[in-house]
Formats: C-alpha cells, structure tokens, sequence
C-alpha cells in the first residue's frame, strides 16, 4: 500500500463483521491526520476508485457524513 492510505492504517478499528473502518469524523478532526493528508476528501475519493478504500455516497462533507464508514478493501 502506497503513502498517503498506509498512514490510515493507524486510524483503523476492527468493526462487528471483522472490517477494518474508521468513522470519516475521526479522520476529519484529528490533527494529526490533518497534517499528513493536505487533501482528505481527494485522497479519500482517489483512494475508493482505486477499490483500496470504500465508503458510501461520492463525497465526504464535515458534519453531514461525519457518522460514514470507511472500509479498507486491500492491505
């Protein structure tokens, strides 16, 4: 897995059906992933075409979709 998407690694929890996911809020507010990825919703958007990542909907807004899952597909 390539930087930046390794870095969500340190992000992830196992969740009830054996995913490992982490809440978008979480990412969106922690400052620790503010300072590496400098464009979340376009790392984010990159990294689901690329099926390394899923979420539901296109685009992630603060706030709105900050309850999203998003599943990693590939390690």
């Amino acid at each position: 897995m390539s930087w930046p998407i390794s870095d969500l690694l340190t992000f992830l929890m196992t969740d009830a059906d054996g995913k490992m996911c982490v809440k978008f809020g979480v990412l969106f507010n922690d400052d620790r992933c503010a300072n590496i990825f400098e464009a979340l919703v376009g790392t984010l958007r990159a990294a689901k075409r690329k099926k390394i990542i899923t979420f539901e909907g296109e685009l992630l807004l603060q706030g709105v979709h900050d309850n999203v899952d998003i599943t990693l597909l590939q390690e």
